[in-house]
């Protein structure tokens, strides 16, 4: 553990201090720190990354200088009406909830849209850098871009990034002139197109639910139902899940948000469903 000399009130491993002050302490070493960002200041950031940081490291358990503890629950899955894109909302450092009100759908443009899983910060700014991308192409091109096009263009970002720590597990969705498209991109540069995925620590719950009633002949109601059941019953069994359940229906005019519903109100409605089917 480093030593520190000036402010000793300041515990740099207090999860309660993150993001609460800036402390003016001094390293053991003499270096002082002036409360500008760090980064790697060495001749192979990449090297550094992959030893340092636990999201590239192999070996989790190792004492790395950066970890990321985090959870989420997001799922998308296409079907004949369109594609039903669901969320949670629950922010996680560790056992520590930072926030219950997280936009993990992000609005890429009027026919696309894009989750959050992993590292806030690496999806929030890259999906927001792949719709300024997403834009310039319909500028260049005087249409607008694809599916494929547009999870290509962050796969290739992710691959210029790769080694580098990023922590991002997202899907690219949307409408385009081939019908409903649905990709996974993360921060390996993966990318894979299917008709279902479901990504975050609550997700192994989340598919036990769509494996069991997913079909592509749902209805619009039926698709809505299984989005926010499977969703309910991650949050349900992962403490790293939780806050509201955002929904949006993509369909061949653009996306549609259905429903912000908070988890805890859902418990009761499926408590509920389930007295009445054993009575």
């Amino acid at each position: 553990m480093t030593s520190f000399v000036g402010e000793t009130s300041f515990n740099p491993n207090s999860l309660l201090e993150i993001g609460s002050r800036k402390p003016n302490f001094q390293l053991a070493n003499d270096l002082v720190d002036d409360g500008n960002f760090l980064i790697p200041n060495v001749q192979d950031p990449a090297f550094f990354c992959r030893t340092n940081f636990a999201s590239a490291s192999g070996d989790k358990d190792k004492e790395q200088l950066v970890k990321f503890a985090k959870g989420t629950t997001t799922l998308a899955f296409k079907f004949n009406e369109g594609i039903i894109v669901s969320v949670d909302s629950r922010s996680t450092m560790g056992a520590y909830i930072a926030s219950q009100t997280v936009k993990k759908i992000i609005e890429i443009n009027p026919f696309l849209l894009g989750t959050m899983a992993g590292g806030a910060a690496d999806c929030s700014y890259w999906e927001r850098n792949l719709g300024m991308q997403c834009r310039l192409y319909e500028l260049r091109n005087k249409k607008r871009i694809s599916v494929a096009a547009a999870s290509k263009l962050l796969a290739n970002t992710m691959n210029s990034y790769r080694g580098y720590g990023l922590s991002m597990g997202t899907m690219v969705t949307g409408w385009d002139e081939t019908g409903p498209q649905l990709y996974y991109v993360d921060n390996d540069a993966t990318r894979l197109h299917d008709n279902l995925f479901s990504v975050g620590s609550g997700s192994t719950y989340a598919y036990g639910v769509l494996d069991t009633f997913y079909r592509p002949d749902l209805t619009v109601d039926e698709a809505i139902d299984l989005g926010k059941r499977a969703i309910y019953h991650a949050t349900h069994r992962d403490a790293y899940s939780g806050g509201i359940n955002n929904l949006y229906h993509v369909q061949a005019d653009g996306w549609k948000k259905i429903h912000s519903i908070d988890v805890n109100e859902l418990h009761y409605e499926f408590r509920d469903e389930k007295n009445e089917m054993v009575a």
